[in-house]
């Protein structure tokens, strides 16, 4: 599904990402580690097309299809979503407009009509019920007074409802609480399915015992320089990176 080749990204002119290799197949899991700078935040990015990061060398491929040349809304109607560390408000806007848009918009790249209003409903209903999420929610302004764990949760919801091929969760434990996060993980399991991936990044080993991945890489200094499986995440949070970096250099 996702293939990144030897991707190199700098921002104002400084190198963040210095090599970059990274398979990721349908209907796995996979969780990127590493301490703070290391570049997680800029990968996650890069592979949504934020535009102030610039991609000197490398390819990133979805389905087979090259994609560094598409801008973030195109990457999102081809299938990827990325829910964000510090969501933003919208006043004004419902959550529920806010997906209705965000859902027709996808369709009518595809040259699809509108979904029908019926439909819609119906869908909002049984993703929300899925996520447990009160319908009041749905009708309060987008992220505007939200809670960590809401703003969180709603991201979950959104992504439910785009039903994206690859969801990126850049450090969606961020700021939770035990019971937030329990929430949004048990929301990103029910979602997960045999025909899409998730790209999870993490300081945490926590959020692993509730989302169970099947590889964990580590990310230093712009490169993926270990790989595993849960296991590793166990030894990170007893060790630190500090004897990684011992390995690097040997």
């Amino acid at each position: 599904m996702l293939q990144i080749k030897d991707l190199h990204a700098s921002v104002e002119e400084k190198d963040i990402l210095k090599g970059i290799n990274l398979t990721v197949n349908p209907g796995e899991v996979h969780a990127i580690m590493g301490p703070n700078g290391s570049g997680k935040s800029t990968f996650a990015s890069v592979i949504a097309g934020k535009d102030e990061f610039e991609v000197t060398k490398g390819e990133i491929l979805l389905n087979g299809e090259e994609i560094l040349e598409l801008d973030p809304e195109e990457r999102a109607h081809k299938g990827i979503f990325l829910s964000f560390q510090y969501p933003v408000e919208i006043p004004g806007v419902t959550v529920t407009n806010f997906i209705k848009t965000a859902i027709n918009e996808t369709r009518k790249a595809k040259g699809l009509k509108d979904m029908p209003a019926a439909e819609m409903l119906k869908m909002i209903k049984e993703k929300a019920d899925l996520l447990e999420i009160d319908r009041k929610f749905l009708s309060r302004s987008l992220n505007e007074g939200f809670s960590g764990g809401e703003k969180k949760r709603n991201e979950i919801f959104q992504m439910a409802m785009m039903e994206p091929k690859l969801a990126i969760l850049d450090e969606t434990d961020s700021g939770l609480d035990i019971d937030a996060l329990k929430v949004v993980a048990n929301g990103v399991n029910k979602l997960r399915s045999p025909e899409n991936a998730v790209v999870l990044i993490t300081h945490y080993q926590r959020l692993l015992d509730y989302i169970v991945p099947d590889f964990v890489h580590v990310l230093m200094n712009g490169k993926i320089v270990k790989s595993g499986t849960k296991e590793l995440a166990y030894e990170l949070e007893e060790k630190g990176y500090d004897w990684i970096k011992e390995e690097v250099k040997a």
